[in-house]
């Protein structure tokens, strides 16, 4: 599948960091904020930008793997909790009605028949993947089937007159899946970026870790993200992907959450390298392996607040900080139009 992402044009980044600097205060006096506001510019070609419609989706699948013990949890718990998203009362419905952002949850492949409900996409690839200690998680033409309805759900959301897609994901098992992608498309030691996931003891990550070993023991390290994905991947994660390249392609914000968002991002920029200019790193995960990944895409997190939930609750988190950035590029008085005398003056 190919995606045309284009890249930010650079011509416009001296204009912006001329209107940032030319605000009310000294220069680099906002930090971290004066180069999300040029980020954002740049990504829309603008030294005006705004933000449409923001919105975050949670992206939800079972994992065959799951019911060898890779988690904490059992499998059950990803139907449950998705029926806690569409019931208003997970965390990040709670933090999405505090920064006014719409939700939707995505059944990507989940072991349950929730019928049609509202806030809920069915963009079901069949009841889980496979157990990718036994056979690969997914074939490749289940790989591109989700970068597709990925792709076609970000690209709804652009039709729409969305600018600014937060993700977010839920599936019991997917910390291990996301340990597995991340060692194979960046090399680092599958220990260093296996953790405790939904809060194994010493006991369940040292079985977690040794399941892991015996899955690349049987799939190995694929030579390609499409490869990675289809071993050992989550339906979830690969619409997921799509997504962000989906949303790439239209020119979108996009909220990267914790450590499986991230992975799900690691197979896209390994897909499309141009998706990385696009996206806003929310947070650096209590997960060991977030780390590593935010290291290998050369991304500094917004937030350090020792978070280990996913959901998008981090990307939510990260929202008034997006809102800021942009409101003083557009609101804040420069020293010409309040008349107040600038450096040297």
């Amino acid at each position: 599948m190919d995606f045309r992402i284009s890249v930010p044009d650079q011509s416009l980044a001296p204009r912006l960091q001329q209107r940032i600097d030319q605000k009310t205060k000294p220069p680099g006096a906002l930090g971290r904020l004066e180069a999300l506001a040029l980020q954002i510019g740049l990504v829309q070609g603008t030294d005006a930008p705004e933000l449409r419609q923001p919105h975050v989706m949670v992206f939800a699948g079972d994992h065959g793997a799951a019911r060898a013990g890779v988690s904490a949890f059992p499998q059950d718990v990803t139907w449950q909790m998705v029926e806690n998203f569409l019931a208003g009362g997970a965390a990040i419905n709670v933090f999405c009605r505090q920064m006014e952002l719409d939700l939707t949850v995505v059944d990507a492949g989940v072991n349950h028949d929730f019928g049609r409900r509202p806030g809920l996409i069915a963009a079901r690839l069949g009841p889980g993947t496979a157990n990718y200690l036994e056979r690969p998680a997914m074939d490749a033409e289940t790989v591109q089937a989700a970068l597709a309805r990925g792709r076609e759900l970000a690209h709804a959301l652009a039709a729409n007159g969305c600018n600014c897609v937060g993700f977010g994901e839920m599936g019991i098992g997917n910390t291990a899946s996301a340990s597995l992608i991340t060692h194979c498309l960046t090399g680092e030691s599958l220990a260093t970026v296996t953790g405790r996931g939904t809060g194994l003891d010493d006991a369940g990550l040292a079985r977690k870790r040794a399941l892991l070993e015996q899955a690349l023991a049987r799939g190995g390290r694929p030579a390609g993200p499409l490869a990675v994905l289809a071993e050992y991947g989550g339906f979830e994660i690969a619409m997921m992907a799509g997504a962000m390249l989906g949303a790439a392609e239209r020119r979108m914000l996009l909220l990267i959450d914790g450590f499986i968002v991230t992975a799900a991002l690691l197979a896209a920029h390994a897909i499309a390298p141009a998706v990385l200019p696009y996206c806003v790193f929310a947070h650096r995960s209590q997960e060991a392996g977030h780390r590593v990944q935010l290291a290998h895409l050369g991304a500094d997190p917004l937030m350090d607040l020792d978070l280990r939930l996913g959901e998008g609750t981090g990307a939510a988190l990260a929202w008034p900080l997006v809102q800021a950035a942009v409101n003083f590029l557009n609101e804040m008085a420069s020293f010409e139009s309040a008349g107040v005398s600038d450096k040297g003056c």
